[in-house]
């Protein structure tokens, strides 16, 4: 039962399309105390049928835990090694041959997030950003792993300038042509997704004398219009993925796929 709630308390990985509809993964995140093995974690994600995670590192112990396992990883290459990853090619290389090579395909890694939520990390490593994520895909190109190992970046909601209502969602001004665009024309050319962290209920906490807990939670609500594209949202969480599409389609970039990375649901 332990164990189970541990599951459960995870922040949710989505990955989906706009196409497809997608599935169902889980954040593994081991900053707590009285932690079960990454063996035990991965016999009981199995258990429950989930098969796609995300870890906030490259452990060698979970990596090793989830070879066999037919679960589907994006490993995270952290904030702080954002700029020896921009500045030096051969960092790149052997980060990418020591976390990724030695475990694949044994291990399923589907993508690497480079960095997590950058654009609000105090040491400001936003500058780093997509020459890392170059650096690292020139570094799968190497070992032949581009086509099945994609690369992105999560962003926060933050990140959006406007995003109420959803059709007139907008990137931050200060972001778009330094960040945004680059980065949205490297997954465009790489066929990677942006990746998106969404937390509806901070947006409700935020503004609880507008926004329904009903409509944040996926209750039964009455919808919100958006006067703008002629939609009902039933749930905050759909409103907050149309922001950042209409961001993207702002920019020219409504082909590019949408991966929420992280966000959390009721149970």
């Amino acid at each position: 039962m332990e164990l189970l709630k541990i599951a459960l308390l995870l922040p949710i990985l989505c990955i989906f399309s706009f196409a497809d509809g997608g599935s169902i993964g889980v954040n593994y995140g081991r900053i707590a105390n009285n932690l079960p093995s990454a063996v035990k974690v991965v016999e009981l994600m199995k258990s429950q049928g989930i098969d796609r995670v995300k870890v906030y590192d490259t452990d060698p112990a979970v990596l090793k835990a989830l070879s066999g396992s037919g679960i589907k990883v994006v490993v995270n290459l952290p904030n702080e090694l954002l700029s020896n990853a921009a500045r030096r090619p051969s960092f790149a290389n052997a980060w990418v041959l020591r976390n990724v090579v030695a475990y694949h395909p044994s291990t399923t890694v589907e993508a690497i997030a480079i960095g997590n939520e950058v654009f609000v990390d105090t040491h400001n490593t936003t500058r780093y950003l997509i020459a890392a994520m170059k650096n690292i895909h020139k570094a799968l190109v190497k070992y032949n792993l581009h086509d099945t190992i994609k690369v992105s970046s999560p962003v926060a909601l933050s990140a959006l300038q406007n995003s109420y209502p959803s059709s007139v969602g907008s990137f931050r001004s200060d972001l778009i042509e330094p960040v945004f665009k680059p980065m949205l024309e490297f997954l465009r050319q790489t066929g990677s997704s942006l990746m998106v962290n969404i937390y509806p209920f901070f947006a409700y906490e935020s503004n609880a004398d507008v926004i329904s807990l009903d409509y944040a939670l996926f209750r039964q609500n009455p919808g919100v219009v958006d006067a703008g594209n002629g939609l009902r949202y039933f749930s905050l969480f759909d409103a907050q993925i149309d922001a950042v599409f209409a961001a993207m389609s702002a920019l020219k970039y409504d082909d590019v796929k949408i991966t929420v990375s992280e966000t959390w649901l009721a149970f």
